[in-house]
């Protein structure tokens, strides 16, 4: 796995500041009177430096959002959020002694495992996730405009199918004669149109109305067989031998619109699991530093 250089920056920052506490944390916890504990001068400290930590992850999302905070570069924030987010957490485990002291303190490092661990996984996901979007997905689209293009492939769809199931002028010309003048009205023109049977215009509408439309119109619900690859191939090969080879090949774009709302389908599914990690890390990082700012409150008051 690559690695840049601002992420190698952060590690060593990182990794400097917690060798610094840690070591300072050794004299500190057997030389000051009664041990460590949160409440303690360097206890303090170490609260407050991993509570700054904190807000500069949480200044990370503000300053995404807040377009008058573009100050620095992205890359160098979201590489620090990262690697300061986690780094808080080992700092606020010094605070408070490695102990949970009432509810308040429990319920702050239950929050701030998660929200880190939560983190952490975010951070893995947005980094091997897309590559296997992109060897997965070969017509990939911008996520917003997946409705408009899945819009557009039930029309494609539609069109192909009532092009193919259209009765040719010339046989409905054949039909309007034969039926005043009888059996030797005149020939139709063999190249009209599609050649299919009464029969088979029938078929592939019930194979439309029953199997392709309700895919491309509801692709999220299961148990359709042009869901998968395999069976959606076998379903299309019985298709075309119930077919004439006229159609085969307007047979193959309906096939290929399919195969385009599965991709669609596995870009959906993938882009969910990238960000929708974010519905727990953000709202607990949230949390965490509101409840954060009680309890520093606190006890810098009591």
């Amino acid at each position: 796995m690559r690695i840049d250089k601002t992420h190698q920056s952060w590690a060593v920052v990182s990794a400097i500041i917690l060798g610094v506490a840690i070591l300072l944390y050794f004299p500190y916890a057997v030389l000051y009177p009664g041990g460590p504990s949160g409440n303690t001068w360097p206890g303090l400290i170490y609260g407050i430096i991993g509570y700054a930590m904190m807000l500069f992850a949480g200044l990370m999302g503000a300053r995404k959002r807040v377009p008058l905070w573009r100050v620095g570069r992205a890359q160098v924030w979201m590489r620090g959020h990262l690697w300061l987010g986690a780094l808080s957490l080992p700092i606020l485990l010094l605070h408070s002694a490695f102990t949970a002291r009432g509810p308040l303190t429990i319920l702050l490092m239950t929050l701030l495992v998660i929200t880190v661990l939560s983190g952490i996984t975010g951070a893995l996901l947005q980094h091997f996730l897309p590559k296997r979007l992109t060897a997965s997905v070969q017509l990939e689209t911008i996520y917003e405009q997946i409705p408009e293009v899945r819009e557009q492939l039930l029309s494609e769809a539609g069109g192909i199918v009532e092009a193919l199931c259209a009765v040719p002028e010339a046989e409905s010309a054949v039909v309007a004669a034969g039926a005043a003048f009888g059996a030797g009205g005149p020939a139709a023109d063999e190249d009209a149109g599609p050649e299919l049977t009464d029969d088979q215009r029938a078929n592939l509408q019930q194979v439309y109305k029953h199997e392709i439309f309700p895919f491309l119109l509801n692709p999220e619900k299961s148990g359709s067989p042009l869901a998968d690859v395999v069976r959606s191939k076998a379903f299309f090969e019985a298709l075309r031998r119930q077919s004439p080879v006229s159609i085969h090949e307007a047979l193959g774009d309906l096939e290929s619109i399919c195969e385009e709302e599965r991709q669609l389908i596995e870009q959906r599914r993938k882009y969910l699991l990238l960000h929708g990690w974010l519905l727990v890390h953000v709202p607990l990082s949230i949390t965490l530093l509101v409840l954060g700012g009680i309890h520093a409150l606190v006890a810098i008051h009591y």
